[in-house]
Formats: structure tokens, sequence, C-alpha cells
């Protein structure tokens, strides 16, 4: 029978074997020179010239943000911060929040009502619409109708999250097609009022890959295990979904859409300018991936004197410290720098030096063509 000092004698020995083989772990680990991918991290021995940009050259519009405490949010320290760094309007595009059509509509009036009464012209707002009711009665009209008002009320563009075509079903279970038909009227009446539709598809590609070391987001899948889709039954594989979302830019020509993220193609830019090519009612911005443009600068470089009038700046998480990096990848020549996400980017930065006047389009020019009601006083 086990008594309480056998049950101690018990606990001690086990304590002991552990600590054993933690410290002989420990021991080959140091011995044999065994070490993380996470761990290995060595401060650069390159000594060139550089340094951190915390002001942006020319105030900027951040096209992609998510503030999601926006009914309550204290304006004033935001717009105090974004003074700090030479952002003139920043736009939220989390809107109308998550959850049934009620708590949406409340949000989304809350949120319009914080702006409109602290500081109107330096934050906008994009509504979100449900896409999992798409088999109920009229729901083509009803989401039009949720969009007319959200406009009439304030509204300046529609977000679409990567959940349609990735995990929305409909009543029946079945996943959501970005280029279902029933969405169409939603896509063509935001061209009709003049809105653009920033739609966010799919996710990188490497998602679909096998988890292996020849993965370039492997160390971000291991973080976020998540956000692997390789191994879905229901998810399509990332092709599918990219193909869906070009479908819906080809039916509505008549509708402007911001393909978030560079649509995935920051690693080709090649394929994304014969992309933006393809299409003349697609403009890009590069939110979350400045990783991708800063390790190849000269190619990025050309890409963005070419297609200069297509590109605006984006963000995405709001983080002040974070532009820093933006700023200096877009505006200095300096080498070999840190990005500030090690999952997204292992690799080193460079700066694209970006010419004066296309800098210019892509802080802000670009936006303002595109939202017309933002004060452009604010960027002369």
């Amino acid at each position: 029978m086990l008594n309480f000092k056998n049950l101690l004698k018990s606990l001690a020995f086990i304590g002991v074997i552990t600590l054993a083989a933690y410290f002989a772990i420990d021991t080959v680990q140091f011995k044999n020179n065994i070490m993380s991918f996470e761990d290995y991290n060595p401060p650069s021995s390159l000594k060139v010239e550089g340094q951190e940009i915390k002001k942006a050259k020319f105030t900027f519009i951040d096209v992609h943000s998510h503030l999601w405490d926006m009914p309550v949010m204290n304006l004033d320290n935001l717009i105090s911060e974004m003074n700090e760094i030479n952002m003139g309007y920043i736009i939220n595009l989390s809107g109308s929040g998550f959850g049934p059509q009620a708590a949406k509509d409340l949000y989304f009036d809350k949120s319009i009502k914080n702006i409109q009464e602290n500081h109107p012209n330096r934050v906008g707002l994009f509504l979100n619409v449900d896409f999992e009711s798409i088999d109920d009665e009229n729901y083509a009209e009803t989401q039009v109708k949720i969009i007319r008002d959200a406009v009439e009320k304030g509204a300046i563009g529609l977000k679409v999250y990567k959940s349609l075509g990735l995990r929305n079903k409909d009543s029946k279970g079945k996943r959501i097609r970005v280029d279902d038909e029933r969405i169409g009227p939603i896509w063509e009446v935001c061209g009709e009022l003049g809105i653009p539709v920033l739609i966010h598809s799919a996710d990188p590609f490497q998602f679909w890959l096998p988890k292996d070391d020849q993965n370039e987001r492997w160390f971000e899948l291991k973080e976020k295990p998540g956000r692997y889709y390789g191994d879905s039954d229901f998810i399509p594989p990332f092709e599918d979904i990219i193909n869906e979302q070009h479908t819906i830019f080809r039916r509505h020509e008549n509708t402007t859409f911001i393909n978030a993220h560079l649509g995935w193609m920051g690693n080709d830019l090649q394929k994304l300018g014969q992309h933006l090519d393809e299409f003349p009612n697609v403009i890009t911005e590069f939110g979350a991936v400045i990783a991708e443009l800063g390790r190849q600068p000269k190619t990025a470089r050309q890409f963005f004197i070419d297609y200069q009038d297509r590109i605006l700046f984006g963000k995405d998480s709001y983080n002040k410290e974070e532009f820093y990096t933006y700023f200096r990848v877009l505006e200095s020549d300096d080498e070999y720098f840190n990005y500030f996400r090690k999952r997204h980017a292992f690799w080193k930065m460079y700066g694209l030096n970006l010419p004066d006047e296309v800098l210019k389009k892509i802080y802000y020019k670009n936006a303002l063509r595109l939202f017309p009601s933002i004060d452009k006083s604010l960027f002369e």
C-alpha cells in the first residue's frame, strides 16, 4: 500500500530524474551546438549607415487598419499618436465588428458617432456585411440596404474578411465561394455608390504547403498552427480561392476593388503587375507584407515606379512603433535592417529609396483620388 511517506519518496525520485534529464539534455545541446530556429537571433556585426525613421517624410493615409474598440475609443489619444508619425488619416476597416446583424448595426452606429463627434476629418470607417445568411429570403436586398444606409451615415467603403472563401458556410454547411453569384448585388451596389471594396481572400500560399524545412512560413505555422490549411477537407487549394476572387474582379468591372496584402503576390511582382494590367478596376496595398518588398529592393522600387498610381499605403494591425519599419523600407536606401516580427520575416530589410513624387502618391495622393471626402488640406 502506498502511504504518504512512500509517496513523498516517489515524488522526490521523479524530481531528481527530471532534473538529471534536463541537465543532461542541456549539456548535450551545448556540446553539439544544438539551437532552435526561434532562439538563433544574433545581432548583426555589419557596419553600415542608416537609422530608424520615426516620422513619415510626407503626411500619409493608412487605408488598412483595424481599431476594434472604435465605439468607445479615446480618439484624442489616437490622433496624438498619428500626429507623431505624420499620419493624416486612418481608415478603420472593422466598422461593423462581428456578431449578429443587430450587434453589427449598433457597433457601426456607435463608431460613426464617436468619429463624427470628435475627429471626423481624421478617421474613416468601412462597413462589413454578413455572408452566412446567404440562403435567407431577400438576402441580397437586405445586404444592399445595409450598405446604402451605412454609406448615407458616413461609411466610405466595404471591407471583406478572408472568412469569405475560407470558412463561411451556407445553411447546408457548404463553403461559400467568393464568386457566388448570389453575392453579386453587393459588389454592384458598391460600384453604383462609388465606394471601394477592400477584399482579403485566402492567405499566403505557403499555408497550404507541407510544414517542412522547405516552407518559408514554417515558423509562423509553428506559432499559429490554426493558419495551416493543407490538411483541410473543407478549405480548397489556394489557387481555387484566388481564382474565385479574380472572377468577381472580372464580372464587376464598374466596382473598384482594393486587393489586400498585394493579393498575396508580393513574392512575384511581375505577376502582380500583370494582374493590375488585366484588371483596371483593381488597386492594391501592402498591409502586413512590407517584408516581401524589403527583401527585393531593386525589383520592388521599379514596381512602385511602374505602378505608382495603383498602390495604397496600408499597415493592417495598428501599432505606432511598427510604422517605423514601413517608413524605412519606403523612404531610405538603408541596408540590412530588421523587420519587427520574426514569424513574418526571418530575413533582413533593404530600403527602396522611392522618389518623392512616387512617395507622395503612395502616401496620400492615390487615396485622396479614391476617397474624395477626405480633407485634402491635411496633405498640402
